[in-house]
């Protein structure tokens, strides 16, 4: 197997929104290259975009943890827990996100996870 062939067929199955093929495709490249962080990210993102949060949780986590100030990575881990509707804890790394680098949807992600952490609750 060529490695950076299917990492390359992988982008082209998420670009055509097939995350679940792509996340496939990944598996064993993450498997021969457990320390690359780029397919590390790409099959979260194709778990994200599959609904295979607690698989792309895993991921998210491992990459935050080898690298804390990985903006995109505490965004998306945000996201990744937020639609768990585990709020309170998507909340940190959403504020942190946001606190690392300006980008707009950052803030509104934050700013949204905060409203329904303040909601009351019935």
């Amino acid at each position: 197997m060529e490695l950076i062939e299917e990492y390359r067929r992988a982008a082209l199955f998420m670009d055509a929104g097939e995350p679940a093929e792509a996340a496939r495709i990944l598996e064993p490249v993450l498997a021969a290259e457990p320390g690359n962080c780029d397919v590390r990210l790409g099959l979260a993102l194709a778990y994200f975009g599959s609904a295979q949060l607690g698989k792309a949780e895993v991921h998210l986590r491992e990459l935050v943890r080898r690298n804390p100030s990985d903006h995109y990575s505490h965004h998306v881990l945000g996201r990744t827990l937020e639609r768990q509707s585990r709020i309170n804890e998507a909340l940190p790394h959403l504020h942190l996100a946001d606190a690392m680098a300006s980008v707009p949807e950052y803030g509104e992600a934050a700013r949204r996870v905060a409203a329904k952490a303040a909601a009351p609750r019935n």
